[in-house]
């Protein structure tokens, strides 16, 4: 997959200048084709559902590929684990018939126009189910192009005219991360998770003719650094400029194509400040930093039965190339704990189930009886900050910037190149 488009410019440039007349013509090398990918639907469920309403009719095989059945329209079948064999599952068919064991399946739509419905989802491409120790995971294997069409929806939203070339540009960069990361769970059977582990799919349901035509439009289109495909990372809003990877990632290698970009669009405003999270405020009571920290420090420090200390202060006691929090300092009766910047958001907690909007922020500290009483954080952005800025690109598109523009400038030293 790798360096595909440079390996390609070169086999070219070569019989350009070797080529004669006289010989015989070799053969040109093949353009690669549309990759797959398998993307994991559901991990160690419980149980799983094929067919449904709108199906059509689905043909249904075991792994070595010899046909089990097929599922009528809008018929459902459901895949339970063997109770005294959890490697192994059993196909429950609405009449409560069920199949002989089985270690997985194979579904695809042989109805002309119509999907494959799992869990009561819709989906282009395949499915497989297969059992392991801890349940059943569903597999949709599916081409790039079509995976791509059930990513841009979710990840960008629906966009106005004028704002098309962020559409463009969220193609390239889910293409681009979708290839790089490529086989990252393969222990586990499949390419991406279909969540915020890699990126959000959620199958046809969410197409829509502008994410078609950004797809089509971009075809194959990848970001590169010296040939290779980029780990295009993408987030919600910068609020003044992006991040390096290293500010946001604790084992992260710097990349060169990775550093701070600013988001300044002139005259003190930013291309982001169009974002409903461009700028954030969040606050804590001395009860509620308590009852938070005392959660989120536990791998830090050790917290005895009585619970934490008092605290006595919380402070940002270094900070990033770009301007975010590079480490937090929070300050005890006794000693203190130092929390390196890329763990900061989970560990400053606004609520137990929710991670603080971004690392860019400033505090305020309001002390009663020698302990914090009131933490104030007035913050920039959301999200880790790296790569490219949705909002951003949003403004950017406005203000009339096409999609090439937008992502080498978020992707210094960058190019677009065609991989198939």
């Amino acid at each position: 997959m790798r360096r595909w488009a440079k390996r390609a410019l070169t086999s070219a440039a070569i019989l350009a200048a070797t080529g004669c007349p006289s010989r015989p013509s070799r053969p040109q090398p093949s353009a690669p084709s549309e990759p797959e990918l398998r993307i994991g639907l559901s991990v160690d469920a419980p149980t799983a559902s094929i067919g449904g309403a709108e199906s059509g009719e689905l043909f249904v095989s075991d792994m070595t590929g010899a046909a089990i059945g097929s599922i009528p329209t809008g018929v459902r079948w459901v895949s339970i684990p063997d109770s005294a064999d959890p490697s192994r599952f059993r196909l429950i068919k609405p009449d409560s018939t069920r199949s002989a064991l089985l270690r997985g399946i194979a579904v695809v739509n042989v109805t002309e126009n119509r999907f494959v419905i799992a869990n009561g989802r819709r989906y282009r491409g395949r499915i497989n189910v297969t059992a392991g120790p801890g349940g059943l995971t569903v597999v949709n294997r599916v081409g790039l192009e079509s995976y791509l069409a059930g990513v841009v929806g979710p990840e960008i939203g629906p966009r106005h005219s004028d704002e098309e070339a962020a559409v463009l540009a969220q193609a390239v960069v889910s293409r681009s991360f979708a290839l790089k990361n490529r086989g990252r769970w393969e222990a586990l059977g499949f390419d991406a998770y279909a969540d915020t582990r890699d990126q959000v799919y959620l199958g046809v349901a969410v197409e829509t003719p502008q994410v078609w035509d950004a797809v089509r439009r971009t075809t194959g289109q990848v970001l590169t650094y010296d040939g290779d495909v980029i780990d295009a990372y993408f987030h919600s809003t910068c609020g003044f400029n992006t991040a390096g990877v290293e500010e946001a990632f604790a084992t992260a290698r710097t990349r060169p194509y990775l550093r701070p970009v600013s988001d300044e669009s002139g005259a003190g405003h930013y291309y982001c400040d169009i974002s409903p999270r461009f700028r954030w405020r969040e606050e804590w009571d001395g009860s509620k930093l308590r009852t938070i920290l005392s959660r989120t420090l536990s791998t830090y420090t050790p917290i005895s039965g009585d619970g934490l200390q008092r605290i006595t202060d919380v402070t940002v006691s270094r900070t990033t190339k770009s301007g975010r929090v590079g480490e937090l300092r929070i300050v005890f009766e006794r000693g203190d704990v130092r929390i390196p910047g890329p763990d900061v958001r989970a560990v400053l907690r606004p609520d137990v189930d929710r991670v603080l909007s971004s690392g860019a922020f400033q505090l305020t500290v309001t002390k009663a009886d020698g302990q914090v009483a009131r933490l104030v954080a007035a913050g920039a952005g959301a999200g880790h900050a790296v790569g490219m800025c949705q909002w951003g690109a949003i403004g950017r598109a406005r203000a009339g910037q096409d999609y090439r523009t937008i992502l080498t400038t978020y992707f210094p030293g960058t190019k677009i190149e065609k991989l198939y």
